[in-house]
């Protein structure tokens, strides 16, 4: 799976909360990519446009933001796709029909507006709005970088489906092979396979905490008693967690909260894989 992005410098500036709007990009993407069971291209991007009177659109006229993602898919049936933000609405087996219709809402609750086509020739295209606004928008540098690329075998465990698509999309589209584990006791099945095999992985991803399942405090246990050169980092949403600020002295060389960024999750994973 790989991921081309088509994102200018120099966009309009909108008003948004970002981690809702990460949240919005993210449950597109993980759509876009289940699509694509067999993998190929998103293409993501995003343009400036202006909306005027007459525009088909439910919106007021005036400046906006467009981003889209596109995949090459199955596609969506015609029928499919006035009632594709539907809470509950699903044409996937281990799907929960919510990802798409909490996009629905946040985009709703921005004032914006979201919307689904067909790509000829097969697959999906989602349009996203959001009003542009005048006033300038303080970015953290960090933010404000692109994907770093990079190569090698990762390892992503997280008990959210949504969640370790788009790590698993992020790193591919980096230029990562990426194998995802729903917990530790697989992370550890999978990861002792790969040893076996002579192809290891290079690095573990680690979700912190899994109901009801071993999250990373204790893999990383299991697996440095194991593998004492395993190279771990842990990830989690709750920052405040001790083992977040103190990952070290738990076994892990780094540590990259949620929800991911693909500048963020990119940089660190690139960071440590750079080291001896």
């Amino acid at each position: 799976m790989k991921c081309e992005f088509l994102i200018p410098d120099d966009l309009f500036n909108v008003e948004a909360d970002k981690s809702q709007i990460n949240s919005v990009i993210s449950n597109i993407v993980v759509n876009a990519k289940q699509a694509m069971p067999d993998g190929g291209v998103i293409r993501v991007g995003a343009e400036n446009m202006s909306i005027g009177a007459g525009s088909p659109l439910p919106l007021r006229e005036g400046k906006y933001v467009r981003f889209f993602v596109e995949d090459h898919g199955c596609g969506l049936a015609q029928e499919n796709l006035s009632r594709i933000f539907d809470p509950y609405f699903t044409t996937k087996a281990a799907g929960s029909g919510l990802g798409l219709s909490s996009a629905y809402s946040i985009i709703k609750r921005h004032g914006g507006h979201i919307g689904v086509s067909p790509v000829a020739g097969g697959g999906t295209r989602f349009d996203v709005y959001i009003e542009a606004v005048d006033k300038p928008v303080a970015v953290r540098h960090e933010e404000s970088e692109g994907i770093v690329a990079g190569s090698g075998k990762v390892l992503v465990m997280d008990d959210d489906p949504v969640v370790r698509d788009l790590a698993a999309a992020i790193l591919e589209g980096a230029g990562y092979d990426v194998v995802c584990a729903r917990d530790g006791r697989e992370a550890v099945d999978l990861y002792t396979k790969a040893e076996a095999s002579g192809m290891p992985f290079e690095l573990v991803i680690m979700d912190l905490t899994i109901p009801g399942g071993k999250g990373g405090k204790d893999t990383i246990m299991e697996l440095r008693s194991l593998y004492p050169n395993v190279r771990a980092v842990v990830s989690s949403g709750y920052s405040s967690d001790p083992v977040m600020s103190e990952y070290e002295k738990h076994g892990f060389c780094g540590v990259v909260a949620k929800p991911y960024t693909p500048a963020i999750l990119t940089k660190a994973v690139k960071k440590i894989m750079a080291r001896p």
